[in-house]
């Protein structure tokens, strides 16, 4: 499995991890490398296999999947960066608040389907959001800028163009939509995202939108 996706589970539940375990084996371009029943020996388990992905759980004994992700994504985690997705089946706004903020990359209910489990990690590995409609509203709604809906000036930071690639992240387009919109190729946003992400020293595409609607780059229904 030379290149395979190396990926860590994490969860107290021994049948839980063995179904994850059964579904992602089945893909070529998937290696389960590791396994973990509580938060601290989640981060153990991390530390010494560094996977790409980390499937998390919430609710575990001594440390929490929330804490274990924090202590993952921290200062220590820099050098080779890991994509955690939460996973739990508590459909609740504040763990979802908590792992974003903790550093997650995806938030991923249990009772998704067996084909949203294995895309969930592919989509985290490359650095694209992992945000279903209806939580991309509770961010939108969270974390907006309250006041009248008016465009936050241009990070300093970015070009023009960059902020108009990140203001159309922001309403969760992906790169051929944004190509599409700008009239650039895909190749060139794929270009701009990344800069965008490294500019504002943001992991991935979910914290770009985020930061977008915590900064009022824009507002809830408007663009």
């Amino acid at each position: 499995m030379s290149g395979a996706l190396r990926v860590v589970l994490a969860d107290d539940q021994d049948l839980v991890r063995a179904g994850f375990r059964v579904i992602l084996g089945t893909e070529d371009d998937i290696e389960v490398v590791g396994e973990a029943r509580d938060g601290l020996a989640a981060v153990e388990v991390v530390e010494r296999l560094r996977p790409d992905v980390v499937l998390m759980d919430v609710q575990m004994p001594g440390v929490d999947g929330l804490e274990a992700t924090r202590r993952i994504l921290g200062p220590a985690g820099a050098e080779h960066p890991i994509k955690v997705v939460i996973l739990t089946t508590f459909d609740r706004e504040d763990y979802l608040f908590e792992a974003l903020r903790a550093g997650a990359s995806g938030f991923l209910l249990k009772n998704s389907s067996p084909e949203d489990l294995v895309e969930s990690v592919r989509v985290v590995a490359r650095g694209d959001a992992l945000l279903a409609p209806e939580v991309t509203r509770r961010v939108i709604a969270r974390f907006a800028t309250p006041g009248p809906p008016t465009r936050a000036a241009r990070p300093a930071e970015l070009t023009e163009r960059e902020f108009e690639v990140l203001v159309h992240l922001a309403r969760g387009a992906s790169n051929a939509e944004i190509a599409s919109a700008l009239y650039l190729g895909e190749t060139t946003v794929k270009t701009h995202v990344s800069r965008i992400l490294v500019k504002l020293r943001l992991r991935d595409r979910t914290h770009a939108v985020v930061y977008a609607y915590e900064n009022g780059v824009v507002a809830p229904g408007h663009g």
